[in-house]
């Protein structure tokens, strides 16, 4: 799935925020496995963001976008070819709305080189460039 919500929460111990749809296929196995992965996509990667973000996924459309996983000991699907991929336990979940917000510890991280791809204000956006 694309999370619209995904926050830094405390550096000791490295906890993270996500928030999920009460409706997504996600959310039982979340509650369930009480792990998950955060994959950081490049800004090269909006079609990967658009298509995690539709409710059905089919390996035909994956193939096509050429998207590979690579598997954590413990059966975590992570992205190849992202920004950062992290790997957390979940130690809190609260329900708000028509979400519900799980609270990480983060037991991996591995970042890559690149940019990240941003969604601010309904559209995609690129950091701007720094002037010397």
């Amino acid at each position: 799935m694309t999370a619209n919500s995904f926050t830094s929460v405390s550096l000791d111990p490295f906890l993270i925020l996500v928030c999920v749809d009460q409706r997504s296929h996600l959310l039982p196995l979340l509650k369930q496995n009480r792990l998950f992965g955060v994959n950081v996509l490049t800004e090269h990667q909006r079609a990967v963001s658009v298509y995690f973000a539709q409710p059905n996924q089919t390996p035909e459309a994956e193939a096509k976008l050429g998207i590979r996983y690579r598997w954590t000991p413990a059966g975590i699907p992570l992205l190849e070819d992202t920004l950062a991929q992290i790997v957390c336990k979940v130690v809190a979940s609260y329900i708000a709305g028509d979400h519900t917000i799980f609270l990480g510890e983060v037991q991996s991280a591995d970042l890559f080189p690149g940019e990240p791809l941003l969604f601010f204000r309904s559209h995609y956006r690129q950091l701007a460039q720094t002037r010397s």
